[in-house]
C-alpha cells in the first residue's frame, strides 16, 4: 500500500490525475473504473483541464463506472448516468460506445449485474478509482459485504440513504470485482473520513468496515488531503 498525504482536496485531485493520465500515456487502451459523488469531482475537472491543453487523449479507453441507483432514470439529475455526462464524458473524447455504467432504468437488475460482470471479465480494469463512506463501504458494499461479493443489487443503510438523499437500493460492483482491478486508486478528504481510513490502515481486512479489505491488493495507492490522513487529531 501507497499512503500519500496532501495538503488539500485540489492537490489530491491533481496528484490522482497525473497518476491516471500516465497510465493512459503508457497503455493508450487502459480500461478505468470511474467513482461518482462530491470526492472526485475535483479528479474529473483536472482531467478535463489536461484534456483542453492536448495532454492527454482518452479516445482509446473504455471505462466501468462502480454503482448506480435503482431505480433511477437515466434523465434524474441524481443519477450518476447524468453526473459522469455532465462532469466528465460530454467534456472529453472518449468514444460513447467505450462507456460502461450501470443501467438504474433495467427491469431485471439480476441479470443486468450479471451483464456487468461479465463485460469486465472481458475487459479486465486496469485502474479502479475509489473514494470511502464514512462507515467504510467502498463503491455501495455496505459493512458486512462479502469479500467475495461481485456485482449486485444491494440495500443501502439508513446513513447513507440520509446523507446521499437518495434511493434505498443501488446496483454495485461487488468488493471482489473491485479487488481484480490491477490498481486501485483510492481519494478521502474531510474529517469525517478519517476514522475509515485509520481503520484501513490499523486493523486487518475484515467486513465490518469495508475498505480494510483494500489491504489485500497488491497495488492500492491511498490519496488523503491532511484532515482524512491525520489519525491522532
Amino acid at each position: 500500500m501507497k499512503f500519500i498525504v496532501v495538503k488539500n482536496y485540489k492537490e489530491m485531485s491533481r496528484i490522482a490525475s497525473e497518476i491516471i493520465i500516465e497510465d493512459i500515456k503508457r497503455k493508450p487502451k487502459t480500461v478505468l473504473g470511474f467513482a461518482t459523488g462530491k470526492t472526485p469531482l475535483g479528479l474529473y475537472g483536472e482531467l478535463v483541464k489536461a484534456y483542453k491543453k492536448n495532454k492527454v487523449d482518452f479516445s482509446g479507453i473504455k471505462t466501468f463506472n462502480l454503482d448506480e441507483y435503482y431505480p433511477i432514470s437515466k434523465a434524474d439529475k441524481k443519477s450518476y448516468f447524468y453526473y459522469m455526462h455532465n462532469n466528465l464524458f460530454n467534456k472529453i473524447n472518449v468514444n460513447p460506445k467505450n462507456i460502461n455504467l450501470l443501467d438504474g432504468e433495467t427491469a431485471n437488475p439480476k441479470k443486468e449485474c450479471e451483464r456487468f460482470e461479465s463485460k469486465i471479465k472481458q475487459n479486465p480494469l486496469d485502474v479502479q478509482i475509489l473514494g470511502v463512506g464514512i462507515n467504510g463501504h467502498i463503491g455501495f458494499n455496505e459493512p458486512y459485504s462479502l469479500k467475495n461479493s461481485k456485482t449486485r443489487l444491494v440495500k443501502l443503510t439508513k446513513s447513507t440513504q440520509k446523507r446521499n438523499k437518495t434511493n434505498k437500493k443501488a446496483l454495485t460492483m461487488g468488493v471482489s470485482t473491485i479487488m481484480k482491478a490491477k490498481k486501485i486508486i483510492l481519494l478521502a478528504c474531510g474529517k469525517d473520513k478519517s476514522k475509515a481510513l485509520e481503520c484501513l490502515m490499523k486493523c486487518r481486512p475484515n467486513n465490518c468496515c469495508p475498505v480494510t479489505l483494500l489491504k489485500n491488493h497488491k497495488n492500492l495507492v491511498v490519496i488523503a488531503d491532511k484532515k482524512a490522513g491525520d489519525f491522532d487529531d
